[in-house]
């Protein structure tokens, strides 16, 4: 590391190790890159063990790249004695020890950091002379506002309308005539198959990594964390090389089978065809459009189904980039919506996995052990419980933030509150995303084996899923019921006598009032 005088401090924050980014084209003496391991970024919620872990062996892993590429770089690690583990007093230090007249930043993706870096401005140029300016993050292809544009005429903020749009304007799975490949937009109808056991689950072809010795640093530093390290035998991405490995196999292996068990769920199999790319890209050693891009190349080379490509092109070009509108069109009210006054705290089995549930205990089990679940077991395992439960949004919130190695506030607050919690009243979501146990049997073994029957509403050994299901539309129906898209559900309630919808309002309060117990 040199100590000679530079002009300009470039700050990279931990989820934004894209060394394509334009920064990186010219090498200049006269720029030095920042990273930094800090107590701010690990303690703002508790997180799981993996991702600090990983998170912090990806930025050491991205400095080992800039310098070796000619860039110079200062890196403070959580054990370095120099690091004051403070965003804005590092920042202030290393401005004043290069006696550096500018400083930079890409755009965040967290609106609180968003906020602080704009904040700190004012006190660093009084305390060093020194300017900040913010640059793009060369990454996504919307910007933040744009979103909001296309639906500024809107009365709803529907997904698909401005998932079509993006197609067309970025020409993804389209024909020379300007229709959609296959004449039509989603095929999310044909991906919705239960997984028997074939086609067997692709080998985890990911690297294994030891992070032994980073893990006691982290241990040694007083960092708090949850779930398990697996540090001897990390398998998430060091780098771009790794993730475009992972991109391939995951095209090759993986791909061909996504679109018809996406949705599916199984205690043998837990990646089953996901990709697990999330951290890459969210961390952005991948770019969405290289993704995309080798996607629908993989289909138009006949590799794998179209149903498969766009299922997967829809999560990347479509939601991630609509979420992403939403979070920072309603930020900073959102993060408290709570629209139905849910106030429950998380069991105790959310840090442990030990519940009584079969499906709860393998989808928090997972996420515990892998610090990653797939989007069925996130949506309608785990958040469709904590819904029909009446927990605190809020806190599911914080659990979801910290325990998902891929989880950043800006694509995992609209996740939980919106979608999971419906917590801002339809604002993102059209309905609720509830069900009973049928569903979770159908797309999963989850059911075969459990302490609780999947066929019972009633009693000791009945699924707590079925009571507080209906349990949760009796209560919520005046402001539910007109809603199109579950009328359905009113009318099988209407259809119960006074003395079932009474046993089943007791049952789900019996459930409510002992959720630690389940």
């Amino acid at each position: 590391m040199s100590h000679a005088p530079a002009n300009t401090i470039r700050l990279i924050l931990g989820d934004q190790l894209n060394v394509q980014h334009p920064w990186f084209l010219d090498v200049d003496d006269d720029v030095v890159y920042l990273l930094m391991e800090i107590r701010q970024e690990t303690d703002y919620v508790l997180h799981h063990a993996q991702k600090v872990i990983a998170i912090f062996a990806a930025m050491r892993d991205m400095a080992r790249q800039l310098s070796e590429a000619g860039h110079r770089v200062h890196y403070l690690r959580i054990s370095d004695p120099h690091n004051q583990l403070a965003l804005e007093a590092n920042l202030t230090a290393v401005l004043t020890h290069y006696q550096a007249r500018h400083w930079q930043y890409q755009a965040p993706d967290e609106w609180r950091l968003d906020e602080q870096l704009y904040q700190m401005q004012r006190p660093i140029a009084a305390a060093t002379g020194a300017s900040g300016m913010m640059v793009d993050s060369a990454h996504f292809y919307t910007q933040r506002d744009e979103a909001a544009s296309i639906f500024a005429q809107r009365k709803s903020w529907l997904m698909e309308h401005f998932y079509r749009q993006m197609r067309v304007k970025y020409l993804v799975l389209m024909d020379s005539d300007g229709k959609p490949a296959g004449g039509q937009w989603n095929y999310d109808q044909d991906n919705r198959k239960a997984w028997n056991g074939k086609p067997g689950e692709p080998l985890d072809l990911r690297p294994q990594h030891d992070h032994s010795a980073l893990w006691q640093e982290i241990v040694d530093a007083g960092v708090k964390t949850f779930g398990q390290p697996q540090e001897s035998r990390l398998r998430w991405p060091l780098n771009r090389t790794e993730a475009l490995e992972q991109l391939e196999n995951f095209i090759t292996y993986a791909l061909p089978h996504f679109g018809d068990f996406q949705d599916a769920m199984s205690t043998q199999a837990p990646r089953l065809f996901h990709s697990l790319l999330s951290f890459a890209l969210n961390t952005k050693m991948l770019s969405p459009q290289e993704v995309v891009q080798r996607v629908e190349q993989a289909w138009r080379h006949g590799n794998v189904p179209l149903a498969a490509a766009e299922g997967y092109i829809r999560q990347i070009l479509g939601w991630r980039e609509y979420v992403r509108g939403v979070y920072w069109h309603r930020m900073p009210d959102y993060v408290t919506q709570n629209h139905f006054a849910h106030d429950a705290p998380l069991p105790e089995w959310f840090w442990t996995g030990r519940t009584k549930m079969r499906c709860m205990a393998n989808a928090i089990g997972d996420s515990l052990t892998h610090a990653h679940a797939h989007h069925i077991q996130r949506l309608m395992v785990i958040g469709n419980f904590a819904l029909l439960a009446g927990l605190d949004p809020q806190a599911l919130h914080h659990w979801y933030l910290g325990v998902y190695i891929d989880a950043f506030e800006w694509v995992e607050l609209p996740n939980t509150l919106g979608m999971s919690q419906f917590a801002d009243g339809g604002m993102l979501a059209t309905k609720p995303y509830v069900s009973g146990a049928a569903y979770i049997n159908r797309m999963s073994d989850y059911c075969k084996g459990c302490h609780y029957d999947k066929a019972q509403r009633i009693g000791e050994r009945a699924c707590p899923y079925n009571a507080l299901y209906w349990d949760f539309f009796a209560r919520n129906e005046a402001t539910l019921a007109k809603n199109p898209r579950i009328g359905m559900a009113y009318v099988t309630l209407r259809k119960m006598s006074e003395e079932e919808r009474a046993a089943i309002g007791q049952q789900a309060a019996t459930w409510r009032a002992g959720l630690d117990r389940l």
